[in-house]
């Protein structure tokens, strides 16, 4: 049996480990070990624990508690711990998700003790490095043996960094094999929206009509943290809700409640506290989202994940960016970017509820990406390598 250790750390990451987790308990507990380690990047339970619950991950064996922190402290603790886990474990593999500190850190202290490398969501690009994010996956990504691109075009950046995709075994991280695989993240919608369906009951409980209201998330530091950026969205959030008529419903991270006070206006503050078309609600878990996305007639974010969640529903997306790693709902006419301009946040929201898309290209795989994934490295590790 081989052993594989799992790095999550952020709300993104669990989710995403959820499918790979229960592909491992469908198809692959004879032949793979999977040991979690909890980095405690994200440490607030509403946004971390909840998810471990209820999408029935496997307790974390470890949970290395960095909490918050700055950059360099944050990811250095993480390495620190992640290699003494390692180094004990001794995995014939780490699989990394996405771009979070936490991924980093794995791969940063995977790659200096010579552990092959797998990262999940590979190749995805907004070619704007001063995102943290957009650091932390190409890093990432050079550090990996086996990568799994969940799209076409992240394959495809790929091979223009110079990864070649006629790559012969033995595969490492000087000769890393690379993937067009699906994402795991259409596999955990297709799966957990039925439960969803059963087991929430925010709808009701929030008394919401079906199609009759806006989702918005907001979380990322460039947003958060930037006074006249945050004050920009939170304009247009009012103002799109008084234009349509329909209640926007914002279930708010951690990082952005503890920056409204700081970083709005005095007059904004009051507007939202005075009225009850900006709903602000707290965290919602992951079956909770799903069904928030799946109702809901336009949605606002920032977050990659919830751009892909809103397109598996086939629902608009206002993208509160100035670029998207996930082009392809751009280009499918299902997103729009509109940064923190309030006038393009609001314009591009009443064209969507006005004129919603109708095409939505399946572009992110048929909902075995997991499946996939776990047999390739199955596949590296029974041959060390030479797949």
């Amino acid at each position: 049996m081989h052993t594989i250790v799992t790095v999550i750390g952020a709300r993104p990451q669990i989710i995403k480990a959820a499918a790979v987790s229960r592909s491992v308990r469908n198809h692959y507990q004879e032949d793979i070990r999977e040991v979690i380690v909890h980095t405690g990047q994200h440490y607030d339970n509403n946004m971390s624990q909840v998810f471990i619950d209820e999408l029935e991950i496997p307790r974390p064996a470890y949970n290395l508690g960095v909490g918050s922190a700055t950059h360099g402290i944050q990811t250095a603790r993480m390495i620190e711990g992640i290699e003494s886990i390692l180094e004990k474990e001794k995995p014939g593999m780490i699989i990394l998700y996405g771009d979070t500190n936490s991924t980093l850190a794995g791969a940063v202290a995977a790659s200096k003790i010579h552990v092959p490398v797998a990262h999940i969501e590979a190749g995805l690009r907004s070619f704007n490095k001063s995102m943290p994010e957009e650091i932390n996956r190409i890093v990432c990504d050079h550090c990996s043996t086996l990568l799994f691109s969940p799209t076409l075009s992240g394959y495809n950046n790929l091979v223009r960094e110079g990864f070649n995709p006629m790559a012969l075994p033995p595969y490492h991280s000087d000769n890393p094999k690379i993937y067009h695989c699906g994402d795991v993240m259409f596999d955990n919608s297709l799966h957990f929206a039925g439960v969803a369906e059963k087991t929430t009951s925010i709808i009701q409980h929030l008394q919401l009509q079906p199609g009759k209201f806006i989702l918005s998330t907001i979380h990322r530091n460039g947003n958060t943290d930037v006074p006249e950026r945050l004050e920009s969205i939170f304009r247009a959030l009012l103002g799109l809700s008084e234009q349509s008529g329909l209640p926007v419903i914002l279930p708010i991270h951690p990082r952005t409640a503890k920056m409204l006070e700081l970083q709005l206006t005095s007059e904004t503050l009051d507007r939202i506290k005075l009225q009850n078309s900006l709903r602000i609600i707290p965290p919602a878990s992951f079956l909770e989202m799903l069904i928030l996305e799946k109702n809901a007639a336009l949605i606002l974010t920032d977050s990659g994940g919830v751009q892909k969640e809103a397109y598996f529903f086939r629902k608009p997306a206002v993208i509160l960016r100035a670029e998207t790693e996930w082009t392809e709902i751009i280009e499918a006419g299902a997103g729009r970017l509109c940064d923190a301009s309030e006038e393009q946040i609001v314009s591009s929201g009443m064209r969507f509820l006005n004129h919603p898309p109708e095409h939505f290209p399946e572009v992110f795989g048929d909902g075995r990406a997991a499946d996939y994934i776990l047999s390739e490295i199955l596949a590296f590790l029974n041959t060390k390598g030479a797949i």
